[in-house]
This record gives structure tokens, C-alpha cells and sequence, in this order.
């Protein structure tokens, strides 16, 4: 009876660690003594994630740059003359490049992007990313801090969120 009641015991153990372990967040970035490393795993919203780290750690501004897997990327070519983005969506995909700035505007943080992915047949896409969802591996990306915090305005005619500069200071 006492070594059913150890077993019993360590099964419930094994089980509770088990669930314990899967319930962990995974630590999405760390501190640098430039700014921050992101490392984000598949399924994980690449703009959203860069959002919320701005948010968090209440950056300024920053720069970043990046690598790695997509599940789904959707660039945007913006028509001048309908003052919006056309999208084009390409699935499973590696990040040649990733590179982008943060700032603010009136609605929070906002996330500027621009890449270059490549297909497993070689073939180059890049542009604007409208959206950015890591696949299967990883994506690593390095966020440079500033100082100042900038921040983005409409500007017109062209309708587009252009990053502000004071040139006083």
C-alpha cells in the first residue's frame, strides 16, 4: 500500500510540473546595453509584439532591425493616387531583411517596417509590411534606443503617418 501511495504521489508531482511548464510564459526579449534583443516563435504576431515591447518599456523611439521565418507576410505598395496601400500576401517565406523604426502617434505606439522575403525558390518580395507572422523556427530582432521621443503625424496631400522631426533642439 505505501509504494502505491509514493507512486500516486509522484505521478501527481510529475503531472502538476508538467502543467506548470506549459503554462510559463517564454520570455519574448531581454535588456541589451543598446536597447533590446526580441526573439519571437511561431504563431507570434511580429508588429503587435514590437508594439507592446514599446508600450512596456515606454521606448522613445527606436530602430530595429531582423531575421528570420514567416508564416505569412503582407506587404503594402502605396498608390499615391488613392492615397492607400495595395496588399499582396505571401505565405511561408524567410526574412532576408527586416528593418523599421518605432515612434508615437496619437493612438500609441506606432511601428514602421519595411523588408525583404525570400521564397524557397529564391524569388525576392519586399516593401512595406502591413503584417508579420513569425513561422516555423524563430525571428530574432535588434531594437537600437533613442533618446527622443519622436512621433508620426498625418501629413497631407498624401494622406501618409510621416515621422516628425525637431531640427531646435
Amino acid at each position: 500500500m505505501s509504494l502505491l501511495k509514493n507512486i500516486i504521489l509522484l505521478s501527481t508531482i510529475l503531472i502538476i510540473n508538467i502543467f506548470s511548464a506549459q503554462q510559463k510564459e517564454i520570455c519574448r526579449y531581454i535588456k541589451t546595453p543598446t536597447g533590446y534583443l526580441m526573439v519571437l516563435r511561431q504563431g507570434d504576431d511580429v508588429i503587435a509584439n514590437i508594439e507592446n515591447l514599446a508600450k512596456t518599456e515606454n521606448i522613445p523611439s527606436a530602430s530595429f532591425t531582423g531575421i528570420g521565418f514567416a508564416s505569412d507576410i503582407t506587404f503594402g505598395f502605396y498608390d499615391f493616387n488613392t492615397k492607400k496601400f495595395n496588399p499582396k500576401t505571401f505565405y511561408k517565406v524567410e526574412m532576408g531583411s527586416l528593418t523599421g523604426s518605432i515612434a508615437w502617434n496619437e493612438k500609441g505606439a506606432s511601428v514602421h517596417i519595411h523588408g525583404v522575403a525570400t521564397d524557397d525558390k529564391f524569388n525576392a518580395y519586399g516593401g512595406h509590411i502591413l503584417s508579420l507572422h513569425v513561422g516555423t523556427g524563430s525571428m530574432e530582432i535588434y531594437i537600437a534606443l533613442n533618446e527622443t521621443k519622436l512621433e508620426r503625424k498625418i501629413e497631407q496631400p498624401l494622406n501618409a503617418n510621416v515621422l516628425q522631426l525637431n531640427c531646435q533642439q
